[in-house]
């Protein structure tokens, strides 16, 4: 179960990660996010109902995906790639810039690392290329045609199963997401925290 800081913490990243994506989409032509008042900073516009109750009941949860429609970019892979990695890079900026605010007041309050924690996890785990996080439509979009057909093919089929069994299926002390997202987050920890 999650704390009030982690709490407190996950809604903020979640809002800012999905408002990310509908900033980035709107502003390479895609109306769609406008259209669906997702262009908000608003946390009741980004978070998914079931999503949310389960954050206070198992402590996991998840955000309402920003509706985007690669129709109207002008360059719908390179452009959906960038939408894409808007939420995670805004999360990396958010843990970046309270980690300023630790080395410049020296406080390292509870709430500002719990904070960048969980900033840094919801980017890291977000770019994992297995859908529906952002980094399966990363992989896709910079695959020549041919090889992101069959892919998608395969992650329309199976791509919730494998995401979810990547999850809940113990590898030693741990399981296999853990072990994938634990030393980039190590990564950008030592990077901010460390003097």
């Amino acid at each position: 179960m999650l704390n009030l800081f982690s709490i407190i913490s996950l809604i903020i990243a979640i809002t800012v990660h999905e408002f990310s994506h509908a900033l980035a989409a709107d502003r390479l032509g895609d109306p769609t996010p406008r259209s669906q008042d997702r262009l908000t900073l608003n946390p009741l516009k980004h978070l998914d109902p079931i999503g949310t109750i389960m954050l206070f009941i198992v402590g996991f949860g998840w955000g309402k995906p920003v509706p985007v429609d690669s129709y109207n970019f002008s360059h719908p892979k390179r452009d959906e790639i960038i939408t894409s990695l808007a939420g995670p890079l805004s999360n990396i900026l958010l843990a970046g810039l309270a980690s300023l605010f630790v080395r410049l007041t020296g406080s390292y309050l509870n709430f500002f690392l719990v904070f960048i924690g969980m900033n840094l996890t919801l980017a890291v785990f977000n770019l994992i290329p297995i859908p529906p996080l952002d980094g399966s439509k990363v992989l896709l979009n910079s695959l020549p045609i041919e090889h992101s057909a069959e892919i998608e093919h395969f992650f329309d089929r199976y791509g919730t199963i494998v995401l979810i069994a990547a999850l809940i299926i113990p590898i030693g002390s741990s399981n296999l997401i853990s072990m994938l997202i634990t030393p980039p987050i190590q990564f950008f920890l030592q990077l901010f925290l460390s003097y």
